[in-house]
């Protein structure tokens, strides 16, 4: 399938996002829908997450940024969720909530935190609004105060679940940097300096290869889930560290970036993967551990390679970029309705599961830096 700018941009703002507004969010009802059935049915729950709602907040106020009608009514629609029922009283935020703003799990959780932030960035940007920049320093302040570990980084939840995580960390740099590009706030880029010395320091092994889950002390976790490396995140990281160097001048950034980068790329072209696919966890030496390919590790892929192309002018990339691009919707994405098959088994085989609506995130990104980087757009 040829994969030129003008069709992917096409696709991405004439199917993809306006079929997504339609399916995900009715302006009668709070929040929006975060699951669909195996058939596409949009499931019709009383429970929104924060997680949801921040991640389709930005992809309705990037949708808006590309010319999508309705896309920003949308993302309203999110921020208003987000702000009046996932928002408690006390200025947390519940993990999950009813329509009215109950609290059904009320910890707060980095994860999602990280998110909100990253939605009340690009919905500034969107919308011109930039009372949510206030709200975005509160919850920085409320990370900082509440749930920051001494041994550097923040703790999972107000539950101090364990093991760590290297995720949550990445997400925040990320938020960070889409702060950065609408608060002349110089806490945004000093907290993304800091989490690129956190992951360089504590999360990356001396092979070079990034750790998933941790000790309080960020020793890797005991057991199996110790090993785990996930090819998708070392692509995630990858773009995130070329952007952070475009920010920020750190020529640390590239440097990791190309390690991970390369250990990525490596399972990719592994002998043992003829699919071509990016698996979901290999063991720090490139051994599988989980032979399955979900989506959004391809998505990641993609942005890889589109920082390649973008900052190192990288050829090969180019060449690989279309070819997953095809394998992409030749494995998992629909052109007609723009729904996904989340997840292939190690055979191959669709896995018939409910789909969860916060994958759009990725797909939605990555195809957005396909098209910007193809045009010669300006970077975010």
């Amino acid at each position: 399938m040829s994969t030129p700018a003008n069709d992917l941009r096409s696709w991405l703002t004439n199917c993809l996002l306006p079929g997504w507004i339609a399916r995900a969010y009715d302006p009668a009802r709070p929040g929006f829908v975060e699951y669909l059935t195996p058939d596409g049915t949009p499931e019709l729950g009383e429970i929104g997450t924060t997680l949801v709602t921040a991640r389709l907040t930005y992809v309705f106020s990037h949708a808006h940024l590309l010319g999508v009608p309705g896309a920003l009514a949308a993302a309203r629609h999110g921020i208003a969720f987000l702000t009046g029922a996932c928002r408690r009283v006390d200025g947390r935020y519940s993990h999950s909530c009813n329509a009215q703003g109950e609290a059904v799990d009320d910890r707060s959780d980095f994860y999602d935190l990280a998110f909100v932030l990253f939605a009340f960035g690009w919905f500034a940007k969107a919308s011109g609004d930039e009372s949510v920049l206030a709200m975005a320093g509160e919850v920085m302040d409320f990370l900082e105060q509440e749930l920051a570990h001494p041994a550097g980084g923040f703790r999972e939840d107000t539950l101090d679940t364990q093991p760590r995580r290297q995720n949550p960390h990445m997400h925040l740099l990320e938020a960070c940097h889409a702060l950065a590009a609408v608060s002349p706030d110089p806490r945004w880029l000093a907290t993304a300096d800091r989490l690129v010395g956190l992951m360089r320091e504590r999360m990356l092994d001396g092979s070079g290869t990034l750790g998933e889950f941790f000790g309080n002390d960020w020793a890797a976790f005991p057991g199996p889930r110790g090993l785990i490396r996930e090819p998708g995140h070392h692509f995630e990281w990858t773009w995130l560290l070329y952007h952070h160097e475009r920010l920020t001048g750190s020529t640390e950034a590239r440097a990791t970036a190309h390690k991970l980068h390369a250990f990525g790329q490596r399972q990719v072209d592994a002998p043992g993967n003829g699919s071509g696919l990016v698996v979901n966890e290999v063991d720090p030496a490139g051994r599988v551990l989980n032979g399955a390919a979900l989506l959004w590790p391809q998505t990641e892929y993609l942005k890889a390679l589109v920082a390649r192309i973008e900052f190192e002018g990288d050829a090969d990339a180019a060449a690989r970029l279309d070819q997953h691009v095809a394998l992409m919707f030749q494995h998992f994405v629909d052109r007609e309705s723009g729904l996904w098959v989340n997840q292939l088994g190690e055979n191959g085989k669709p896995i018939a599961d409910r789909v969860p609506v916060r994958v759009l995130y990725h797909l939605v990104l990555a195809l957005a830096e396909i098209c910007r980087v193809r045009e010669g757009g300006a970077a975010a």
